[in-house]
């Protein structure tokens, strides 16, 4: 019976935390969208399951019910526990989705209170004395200042908190994270008492994960970015349970990667691959003409890189600058970012037709599209190609299995889309 029922607001958010959870070898499922107990039979011989849902930007009252229906639906597995995953930058706005979610899951579980923990050191992302940075940069000094749906301008986790939940905001200082587990739980429990019953830690590595993650084991809800499950404890037998993790099975076929993300990091990548595989730019012009012409192009494009070397991934990408973001149609026309997940989505399901079966997504939204494409409902989760993002094996309603590699805008390392296919074997 799985012991760690997860809730992630985007579905590479869920890759990202079923990441962390398999490398503490915990046997871990991702199912997209809410399944009813019936969907996982398997559910017995798992440690962990994780319920990927898009909500992170979604309308408030919407992205409530569906936590809340996810929730139902991990208490009905047996999950002991519950996890809430956001973005690590805490993406939102201050009408939410983080805090009303917070404030739904607290009520149903009827718990005390829980903790804030956005921060993963591995990526960068760590919170000091309540400040969240960007590696070396104040959430509100980074890119993330930018973002076309969630322009994060303030780096205090509980001032961008304050004004979605209802409840009363408190901060534990790094001091008292090193002065280990008791000493936290001692100083939650007096937050909670004091009426604060939602606080933001401190955190700068994992040895402050660990005994964060140890401070708050009764409690019925922890949330958080990914981070926070490489402090979890390890399940018994862990060498074993991670090599059982991590395995999954491998399907030979084309390769592809598609990239609708504008991050920093993912226009980086986009430049690394332009140097050694085909690529492809979205034309929004040719999108706007006529989608399905413009998209059938890309489709024998890519069959025809695939028919010279059915082993070369083709890339098809959106964004090589920030000059390439449109802003708001003045006319209410569809918006740039709705037209390019289209039809990225729509290149997944005819590639899929023509036989690729490996392939990588950038962005959180792009990925959500594509696995919808694909009709995948379930990501069997493998070893790590670097923090926060693995290769997955989906399954389709059909039951044909794809390998996935899907990453946040601003994770994975600069060469991803052209060295993670030597480690999918």
């Amino acid at each position: 019976m799985p012991l760690l029922g997860a809730i992630a607001d985007d579905f590479t958010g869920a890759t990202d935390l079923a990441t962390n959870l398999v490398a503490r070898g915990m046997r871990t499922v991702v199912t997209l969208g809410v399944p009813s107990p019936a969907d996982l039979p398997e559910a017995a011989d798992l440690d962990a399951v994780v319920i990927a849902v898009k909500i992170r930007t979604t309308e408030v009252e919407e992205a409530v019910t569906t936590a809340r229906a996810a929730l139902r639906t991990l208490r009905d597995l047996g999950c002991e526990r519950i996890y809430d995953k956001y973005c690590s930058t805490f993406d939102s706005t201050p009408q939410g989705n983080i805090g009303p979610i917070i404030d739904a899951l607290l009520a149903d579980l009827d718990a005390p209170g829980t903790v804030v923990v956005p921060a993963f050191p591995d990526t960068g992302r760590t919170v000091y004395q309540g400040r969240l940075f960007v590696g070396t940069e104040l959430l509100e000094d980074s890119s993330m200042r930018h973002h076309p749906l969630t322009p994060m301008t303030d780096s205090r986790v509980r001032r961008l908190l304050e004004p979605q939940t209802r409840h009363a905001v408190g901060e534990l200082a790094h001091p008292i994270v090193r002065r280990g587990a008791e000493a936290v739980r001692e100083a939650l429990e007096s937050e909670f008492a004091a009426g604060r019953p939602l606080v933001v830690l401190d955190a700068v590595d994992e040895d402050d994960l660990r005994t964060i993650a140890e401070a708050t084991r009764d409690l019925p809800l922890i949330t958080g970015g990914s981070g926070l499950a490489l402090g979890l404890p390890q399940p018994a037998s862990s060498a074993l349970a991670a090599r059982q993790a991590e395995s999954i099975p491998v399907v030979d076929g084309h390769r592809a990667v598609l990239a609708g993300s504008a991050s920093a990091a993912s226009r980086a990548q986009v430049a690394a691959g332009r140097e050694l595989l085909p690529w492809r730019k979205l034309d929004l012009a040719a999108l706007r003409a006529d989608t399905t012409a413009e998209v059938d192009s890309i489709v024998e494009w890519a069959r025809a890189r695939w028919a010279e070397d059915p082993q070369r991934p083709v890339l098809v990408y959106a964004v090589d600058s920030l000059a390439d973001i449109e802003p708001p149609r003045p006319d209410g026309g569809e918006p740039a970012s709705a037209l390019i997940e289209r039809a990225l989505g729509q290149c997944a399901a005819a590639f899929f037709e023509h036989g690729m079966r490996q392939l990588v997504v950038a962005g959180g939204e792009t990925s959500g599209t594509v696995l919808t494409a694909l009709d995948v409902t379930r990501l069997r989760i493998g070893a790590p190609l670097s923090p926060g993002v693995s290769w997955a094996a989906g399954t389709t309603g059909d039951g044909d299995v794809v390998n996935l590699a899907l990453k946040s805008g601003n994770f994975g390392d600069e060469d991803i889309f052209t060295s993670s296919w030597e480690r999918l074997a």
